[in-house]
């Protein structure tokens, strides 16, 4: 089990059963998001969770030392980090003492369950890559979803991957998807992926009632947010751009991590650094839903 080390205020909020969001640190870091914009979404962030009466928890791997909750004096820290870290990557981190690791969707969710957070807000999963068929390329964070008791709350997953096989993986390791007022599976910049999500909520007591009758002791929920309709994207311009900036990335044999970054850097360049605002507000809208079903959950 990971050894993690909570912040006084997030150690005396679960000691006293107060409502907590954990939060990845990959997307406030240089490597989610270009500066100064990574800071606004670190700030735009804790501010959403504070509002709605939760205590934000962002983990990192900082001096070799698994973190749940950060001092603002080491928020600098996050947005200067230049290595991630994924769930498998954690074990090696410590005992290296990698001086920081930005956690990843799977990490975070795994250094949640350790620390007893159940609620983490994140931007986009990772999920099925296009042609996993013969890549084999799945994102860890479908596994930790599977393997972690956490509700996640996401605005879905990543428009450029296999999001039908990205569900299908998800019904397979028996996780439940909830649309949040919605009655479609979102695409991170758009509302809908044209996919229907098995099951929709209305509200976070709803959820927490779920989260306490999972069948299984060890695994999270899933529930997904759509952007704002305010900030979305165009869709059709959206899906121009993901072809070919994929058929970019197969040209040039980008495989792997390496996948994410480029593409979203196309997206970027093509709507003149337009989704930056959109990642803002759905990563923003996200902390605000999860610290709603945090609360709701530490009521019950």
């Amino acid at each position: 089990m990971i050894d993690v080390t909570c912040s006084p205020e997030v150690s005396e909020a679960l000691r006293e059963r107060r409502p907590v969001v954990a939060m990845e640190s990959t997307i406030y870091s240089n490597l989610g998001l270009p500066a100064p914009a990574n800071s606004e979404a670190l700030d735009r962030c804790v501010a959403a969770v504070r509002a709605h009466g939760a205590v934000p928890a962002v983990t990192a791997v900082l001096d070799g030392v698994v973190r749940v909750g950060l001092e603002e004096s080491e928020h600098p820290r996050i947005l200067g980090a230049a290595r991630k870290a994924a769930e498998r990557d954690v074990p090696v981190a410590v005992a290296q003492g990698w001086e920081f690791g930005a956690t990843t969707v799977s990490a975070s969710v795994a250094i949640a369950a350790a620390a007893g957070v159940a609620v983490f807000a994140t931007g986009g999963l990772g999920g099925v890559h296009r042609g996993a068929e013969r890549t084999g390329d799945v994102s860890a964070d479908l596994d930790a979803l599977a393997h972690h008791r956490v509700v996640t709350v996401s605005a879905g997953a990543k428009a450029f991957l296999d999001l039908p096989r990205t569900l299908e993986y998800l019904e397979t390791v028996g996780v439940p998807v909830l649309g949040w007022q919605h009655d479609w599976f979102p695409a991170f910049y758009t509302r809908s992926s044209g996919l229907p999500v098995a099951h929709r909520v209305e509200s976070a007591a709803e959820v927490a009632a779920i989260f306490s009758n999972l069948t299984r002791a060890a695994s999270g929920l899933l529930v997904t947010v759509p952007i704002p309709e305010d900030d979305e994207l165009d869709a059709e311009h959206l899906g121009a751009v993901l072809d070919r900036a994929l058929a970019e990335c197969d040209d040039a044999a980008i495989t792997g991590a390496a996948i994410t970054p480029f593409v979203l850097g196309r997206i970027s360049e093509a709507t003149a650094g337009g989704s930056i605002p959109a990642n803002l507000a759905l990563a923003e809208n996200n902390a605000g839903v999860a610290a709603q079903i945090a609360v709701a959950l530490s009521a019950t």
